[in-house]
């Protein structure tokens, strides 16, 4: 069964994801005067400015992955499989081109047409505005097999086409004809540039060869040789400086003088996998590259030697990220560690607060020596880790396990680097020990010490600010197994590790003794602690959790319902919830208090690693093959969302990752389910309770002290009559604002008093009389209700007979305030309409028996009533002072 409306979270949007392997793209805009940059992200594309690299785009998602990507003034063109579209204002698709059997691999935006050439070797010109086909040439894959394409400048409708096979040709499009064919090189070309010069084209080889070739004479200008592989991409520098740069598939960048024609600078490591696309801003010293290893970077050319520095770059993790914390209270900075071996800082405000940690190293100065690819000192991927925001301007405030290995790294935030120390145990400090490595971490949550579980089962603490060890949890191990997770209290007064042997046991964090220890069903993959109120999760290898309260040491969940290996877990920052991700490729959300499922959602791959923001407005999330962080927003904040618990048969639905571009809840906006329809609370939830009115207290409270209220109240002189007409026209007085009806004018004036005048019932008056016979008491109470405190008193003191009333209407009046009585209803205003009643007419109700008799049932009434009231007052206070005073 299936839950309608919308889930407790809602896809937001991805961090940390900017280029992929398709080259990017250079564009001017005109009327802004600045250039901006294209990348394709998975399915949808990234616009840039250069100035700042700042993010101004994203585009509409495409079905699939972006595989090719092209543009001109206006539009940008981005294919996947055999569709293209082209894109306008960044963001909409407003041209799709079909007519491509086998996938697109290249794009030639030709004027008012766009070239595509598929792996069949199929070239279609298309008409950019009709979509129609203008053109199509089919090529022989044996002889010539197209593999890059050129619009050389000034060659009006013409194009060069390079081949696998090494030979060029050059077609004129509009007559459909080949004018000539280059021999070439007996070598793959894998990329054509226009030089800066008109007729010069620059041809990259498979070899690593650059020939610089004049094609109007068919003559090689110059040739140049790249050790490092086939040419991935050239761009020629239009600044004053005639330099050429060339990529290679290993992430080096070579600089050529062309006037020297030798070797100007390397460029080693600009990044760490194959460099896609690279462009030399028009006019400018600035070189653009970006990469399969989620990189963009902004090299400026201003130092001496010709060489060029990052100036701005937008960097993610290279490989997938395995474990991800939030880092401090305000819910921004979100820490993040991956396979790539390299620890990072992602800003959930804005990607220029981004920061990267480095990568781990055993000697950084002999890293930086041997380079990135020869690096056999850097350390392996983090899989856990711990932070702590206290101290992390005096010291190293991360701790950090590296996979298979037993040091544990120190890392400084403030500084944005590896830290000073490396932690490990002393009988370990000469030789590395076989089959054994750090597999838990955490810091104390004043920052100065770290606690590393080993898979030997030994716990030891080390000061975070010398690296000393200070000491070992057990006589020489804590646990007979693995440590599979540890924690500290928040008051550093309990450590708590968990075994792979089944054990929790609890130690005192100063003096290291065993307190106690609780015996598993099953073996633990991991806990997590919730330190604001004591609540500890476990994670079982049958892919159970249990809650473990550490106050009173005993289980108090147990949930079952993944049907996958538990990956992470993460509470809500008030401890109420536990979200929870397994193999399975769901993500669950649990209620502690209730016990139950409240939500659950399938993704397409499985969730890695879980976070939950401080503030509780994001759950972030990690998955299998993915470099992106993902942003879930908790719509319970915003909206109306069901927390009942989901049924035995509930079906969860799947969610589709978020894009770049934050998303519209559109789910938040529909129409209420059945599910989610509003309660309204009645007036009275039963009849055995005791329940108040909603009325203020104003109109209640002070019945009794009208008289001093009126007296405090007294003008010190007598109201003077206005000279002229008043300039509002004139109301009852009351709670409801009433006009004053008209007075017929009369010529004559009589001067005998109209009895039948003064001798009028209120309403409230004859309300009660009708009461007397129907016995429904409604209609007066509510009347009263509406009325104000000196109304009230009017309408009571003409109860009494000398007021023009009656002991009959008395005596209803009585009635009324013991069907109150009876139901439990408007509680406080019996009270207070009664003591009214009673301090008015005390004389009255001496003197009459049935009214007497009336008073005296009131009485039982009340007493019984409120012996009742006191009854539950003293067993709630008596909890109270328990709960207060016991030592639990």
């Amino acid at each position: 069964m299936a839950r309608e409306g919308g889930g407790l979270f809602a896809g937001f949007r991805v961090l940390g994801r900017f280029s992929g392997h398709v080259p990017h793209v250079l564009r001017y805009h005109g009327r802004h005067r600045e250039f901006y940059l294209a990348t394709a992200v998975g399915c949808s594309v990234h616009t840039y400015n250069v100035k700042k690299l700042g993010i101004v785009a994203v585009s509409n998602a495409l079905p699939q992955d972006i595989m090719c990507l092209a543009a001109d003034r206006m539009l940008i063109f981005a294919s996947y499989d055999n569709i293209l579209h082209a894109f306008a204002r960044n963001k909409e698709v407003v041209h799709t081109y079909e007519g491509h059997k086998s996938r697109i691999h290249l794009l030639q935006p030709f004027g008012d047409h766009v070239i595509s050439v598929d792996v069949d070797n199929v070239l279609i010109v298309w008409n950019i505005q009709s979509e129609e086909e203008y053109l199509q040439v089919d090529f022989d894959k044996a002889t010539f097999a197209v593999s890059a394409i050129l619009h050389p400048s000034t060659y009006l409708n013409k194009i060069l086409l390079g081949s696998e096979q090494g030979s060029l040709q050059l077609w004129n499009l509009r007559s459909n004809k080949l004018l000539y064919t280059f021999p070439g090189w007996q070598l793959a070309v894998t990329t054509l540039a226009q030089a800066p010069a008109v007729d010069v084209v620059a041809v990259g080889l498979v070899s690593g060869h650059i020939i610089v070739h004049n094609i109007k004479f068919d003559e090689t200008l110059m040739k140049f040789q790249q050790d490092w592989g086939p040419i991935t991409a050239i761009s020629f520098r239009t600044d004053g400086h005639p330099v050429m740069a060339a990529g290679s598939p290993v992430g080096h960048i070579a600089l050529w003088d062309l006037e020297e024609k030798k070797l100007m600078c390397q460029m080693q490591d600009a990044h760490s996998t194959a460099v896609a696309g690279m462009s030399f801003v028009p006019g400018e010293p600035l070189l653009i590259t970006n990469g399969a290893d989620n990189a963009i970077r902004v090299w400026i050319f201003d130092g001496p030697g010709g060489t060029g520095r990052v100036l701005r770059s937008r960097m993610g993790h290279s490989a997938p990220p395995t474990k991800i914390r939030y880092h401090g209270q305000n819910g921004e900075h979100i820490l993040s560690a991956g396979q790539d071996g390299t620890l990072q800082c992602f800003s959930t405000v804005h990607e220029k607060f981004n920061k990267s940690l480095g990568r781990g190293s055993i000697n950084k100065k002999k890293s930086k020596k041997k380079g990135l690819k020869l690096d056999t000192m850097a350390l392996p991927p983090i899989t856990v880790f711990a932070s702590e925001v206290a101290h992390q301007s005096d010291w190293d405030s991360i701790v950090a396990c590296h996979q298979g290995y037993i040091t544990c790294t120190t890392w400084n935030y403030q500084k944005t680097s590896m830290g000073a120390h490396k932690l490990r145990p002393e009988e370990f400090s000469k030789h590395k020990p076989i089959d054994m490595y750090a597999t838990a971490v955490d810091i104390t949550s004043c920052g100065n010490f770290a606690v590393i579980g080993l898979s030997n089962g030994q716990v030891d603490v080390y000061n975070m600010q010398s690296g000393i060890h200070r000491g070992r949890y057990g006589k020489e191990r804590a646990h007979e197994g693995a440590i599979r997770g540890l924690a500290v209290d928040g008051l550093n007064q309990l450590v708590i590790t968990a075994g792979s042997e089944g054990l929790i046991k609890f130690w005192k964090f100063k003096t290291k003794d065993l307190v106690y220890s609780i015996e598993l069903s099953s073996s633990p993959s991991g806990i997590l602690l919730h330190r604001d109120s004591g609540i500890l999760g476990i994670a079982f290898d049958d892919f159970t959790i249990s809650i473990l309260d550490i106050e009173t040491r005993r289980i108090v969940r147990t949930f079952s319902g993944h049907h996958g290996q538990i990956n992470d877990m993460t509470f809500s920052p008030d401890g109420r919830w536990l979200i929870t991700s397994g193999m399975d490729c769901t993500i669950k959300t649990w209620d502690l208090p209730t016990g139950c499922l409240i939500d659950c959602f399938l993704v397409d791959s499985a969730a890695v690693s879980l976070t939950m923001s401080p503030t509780g407005d994001f759950l972030a999330s990690t998955h299998v093959d993915d470099l992106g962080i993902y942003l879930w927003s908790n719509r319970s904040l915003y909206s109306l969302v069901s927390l009942r618990p989901l049924p035995a048969d509930y079906e969860p639905s799947m969610v589709a990752l978020p894009s770049t571009c934050p998303v519209q809840d559109v789910a938040g906006m529909e129409e209420p389910s059945d599910e989610m329809i509003e309660y309204v609370s009645p007036e009275q939830l039963g009849e055995q309770l005791v329940t108040l009115s909603l009325l203020p207290e104003s109109r209640w409270k002070n019945l009794l002290s009208l008289d001093v209220i009126k007296k405090k109240n007294k003008p010190r002189e007598p109201p003077k009559v206005p000279k002229s007409a008043p300039f509002f026209i004139p109301t009852v007085p009351g709670l409801i604002p009433r006009y004053v009806a008209p007075e017929d004018e009369k010529d004559t004036q009589s001067k005998v008093v109209n009895l039948g005048v003064l001798a009028q019932k209120s309403d409230f008056y004859v309300h009660l009389e009708e009461a007397l016979s129907t016995n429904e008491y409604a209609a007066p109470l509510n009347l009263l209700k509406s009325l104000g405190p000196s109304n009230i008193e009017i309408e009571l003191r003409g109860l009494a007979p000398e007021g023009g009333g009656s002991v009959e209407v008395m005596i209803s009046f009585l009635r009324m305030i013991g069907m109150m009585l009876n139901k439990k209803y408007n509680f406080e205003l019996a009270q207070a309409y009664l003591a009214l009643f009673l301090k008015l007419h005390l004389k009255i109700l001496s003197s009459e028996p049935n009214l007497l008799e009336e008073v005296s049932g009131l009485s039982t009434q009340l007493e019984e009533t409120w012996i009742h009231l006191q009854t539950l007052f003293n067993q709630s206070l008596c909890v109270l002072t328990y709960m207060k005073s016991a030592l639990l």
